[in-house]
């Protein structure tokens, strides 16, 4: 079986993609010879939250690879055409069934090594009712000594948890709604 992958450019349909530095430019980049469409190859963006009821923390057990049944917060990969606090909304609901209000923009987080971007936001659950979704095998609520620290999935969960332990209540960062 033949594994090599031909890729087409998605302008023109034509089989020229070639790696070059087009003029003008300070990168190299992946040119279509017969059009000169450029496809650009950018960082992923990850929104989430730390969500939070009654000073517990809402934990989700993953239930997919990378880190399978490792505890995370809520987060996942920003959609096309959606705001970052409704990619966090979205992703709460949708690995925990959590209602959840944006409080705070708690972190930025540039992981170079793997070309993400990591957009982690202070929420409010708005009801205690969470259960796992399809991306999660548990889902807990937990009181801050009771986090399972040996246990989470990402050096940067950690790096929310603790963010949010020490600034929590600051009430910096606060996040407006754009109109648009």
């Amino acid at each position: 079986m033949n594994n090599t992958l031909k890729l087409f450019c998605t302008k023109c349909g034509k089989q020229s993609l070639k790696k070059l530095k087009p003029k003008n430019d300070t990168h190299e980049r992946i040119v279509c010879e017969s059009c000169n469409d450029i496809l650009y190859t950018n960082p992923k963006v990850v929104v989430g939250s730390v969500c939070t009821f009654q000073n517990k923390i809402l934990l989700c057990k993953r239930a997919i690879d990378p880190q399978k049944g490792l505890w995370t917060l809520p987060a996942g990969y920003l959609e096309i055409n959606e705001s970052v606090e409704e990619g966090a909304i979205r992703e709460a609901y949708e690995e925990a069934y959590a209602n959840i209000q944006i409080v705070n923009l708690l972190a930025v987080y540039s992981l170079r090594h793997i070309s993400q971007i990591q957009i982690i936001f202070e929420a409010k659950l708005i009801n205690k009712d969470v259960k796992p979704g399809i991306e999660s095998l548990d889902v807990d609520l937990f009181e801050w000594n009771d986090i399972p620290w040996n246990y989470l999935a990402f050096e940067s969960v950690k790096w929310s948890l603790d963010n949010f332990n020490q600034r929590q209540n600051l009430n910096t960062f606060k996040v407006f709604n754009n109109p648009n």
